[in-house]
């Protein structure tokens, strides 16, 4: 049986989740709702903010592992998102905020995908200078 696009994406998650805890992050939101969309993973080290959106793909396709799927409404609606979660936790208002990109490839094979399948393929991190071109007050 072949896993959906959301278990694909949660499993994809998890990877990133552990990469980071590896480095000294630790989890502030997982899958975050408002009204403008979803905030992947939030992330907290000391005073810094990092907000991580995973894209999953099996193969590169024409959005180049997902990179021109983070296009200028996703930034725009993932600005928003991130404007409504601030309000909702305060305490967060005095962090510096930065915006990456997680690319996980999966396998090509529609076998399961399992955690061990994907540690062995190497996640590229691609750091998002400006997360809001315009239509936004960031």
């Amino acid at each position: 049986m072949r896993m959906d696009s959301i278990q694909q994406g949660r499993l994809a998650e998890q990877l990133v989740l552990r990469l980071l805890h590896r480095s000294g992050w630790q989890l502030v939101s997982q899958r975050w709702f408002c009204r403008y969309g979803e905030i992947d993973l939030l992330l907290n080290k000391r005073t810094r903010l990092l907000l991580v959106e995973v894209k999953a793909r099996r193969c590169r396709g024409l959005d180049d592992w997902g990179l021109r799927a983070f296009d200028q409404a996703k930034r725009l609606r993932l600005c928003r998102a991130m404007h409504c979660w601030s309000a909702a936790h305060p305490r967060f208002s005095e962090h510096t905020l930065e915006v990456v990109l997680a690319l996980v490839p999966l396998p090509l094979h529609s076998r399961p995908l399992h955690q061990r399948t994907l540690r062995s393929r190497p996640v590229r991190w691609i750091r998002v200078e400006t997360l809001c071109l315009s239509g936004c007050s960031c």
